[in-house]
């Protein structure tokens, strides 16, 4: 049976730690992750609108192997300012790749949409990104809040509110995966009208409610009819987040780690990886473990990085908090 980590976060993967800064007024915020030390990273996008920063030196077949930190946040292609703030916390730090007298920290980032959810966005000449990423930066630690926080402040999914969520296994051969993410999906993460969620067969113990699935499941999801958001409530979309091992991967081993933690989403939310999502997973490989997997363990790790990703999804929604100008219930609030 798999079971969590201390923490149930990403963090319970050694060398990483998690900040956020968040603006209730703007109703939006930005999650910064930090590697200590530099960690191996690799991207993989799967839906049809992404938004994102540095992703192209992540490919497997380009020089850098290490990255200082990843940024989510919300703020659509306004939010990408966040990495500029975390990147300047970063070198006072002194932390960054060397180049002769130079540290250049490089920090991938990708943003979500989150601009039609009741914030003010009126924010005059220069968004607030930059600065709420270098916060985010500044206050990363072990622990951290999930649900309307960070990223996932002003998260919405086509049911109840998204939120910024997080989990961690413990894999059998003593390596542990983690993962991170910001729930803004076009499509639900509980199935039909109920409070159920699709990620309920990978829940341990009560993390998410506990509900289980419905039985028998509803109509309308043996028809599958699907359920999403008004395009005009809530333009583009977008599930983004970060997978992460204390094994010792290669540059194509984390890629291959983040294309499996994307059937994560796909357990988790419906319809998922649509045109109108920019669905990304980046991956992290600290190697703190020490432990470099065989070829049948990272089979195993690959399965734990789907089966985890889901559960950060539910939990995500499962956390978020109600606020005056919501435009989709919190899930706690939600009659059952």
């Amino acid at each position: 049976m798999k079971t969590t980590g201390p923490k149930n976060l990403i963090t319970d993967v050694a060398g990483l730690r998690v900040g956020n800064a968040s603006d209730r007024k703007l109703n939006s915020g930005v999650t910064a992750i930090v590697c200590d030390p530099p960690a191996t990273a690799a991207v993989q996008v799967l839906g049809g609108a992404p938004g994102t920063r540095e992703t192209d030196l992540l490919e497997p077949h380009n020089t850098v192997e290490t990255v200082n930190g990843i940024v989510l946040s919300g703020g659509s292609a306004f939010g990408l300012d966040a990495a500029s703030g975390a990147q300047a916390c970063l070198r006072q730090e002194g932390k960054g790749f060397e180049v002769g007298p130079h540290r250049i920290p490089l920090v991938p980032a990708a943003i979500l949409f989150d601009l039609i959810n009741g914030g003010d966005k009126d924010w005059g000449t220069y968004p607030p990104y930059r600065e709420l990423g270098y916060q985010a930066t500044e206050a990363a630690s072990g622990d951290f809040d999930l649900g309307s926080a960070g990223a996932g402040t002003g998260a919405l999914t086509a049911t109840f509110k998204g939120g910024l969520g997080s989990a961690s296994t413990l894999v059998a051969d003593g390596i542990t995966i983690g993962a991170l993410v910001a729930a803004n999906p076009m499509g639900s993460a509980t199935i039909g009208d109920t409070r159920h969620f699709w990620a309920a067969p990978f829940e341990i113990g009560d993390e998410f409610g506990g509900l289980g699935m419905p039985s028998p499941l509803p109509a309308e999801t043996s028809e599958l009819k699907i359920k999403f958001r008004d395009m005009n409530r809530g333009i583009s979309n977008t599930t983004i987040a970060v997978i992460a091992t204390d094994a010792s991967l290669t540059k194509a081993e984390a890629k291959r780690l983040a294309i499996a933690a994307h059937a994560g989403f796909a357990r988790a939310i419906w319809p998922s990886h649509t045109p109108f999502d920019g669905d990304l997973v980046f991956a992290l490989a600290t190697g703190a473990s020490g432990r470099k997997p065989t070829p049948d363990e990272f089979i195993d790790l690959c399965a734990a990085a789907a089966s985890t990703m889901s559960r950060a999804i539910a939990r995500g929604v499962f956390a978020a908090t109600p606020d005056e100008r919501d435009l989709m219930p919190a899930w706690t609030t939600a009659k059952a």
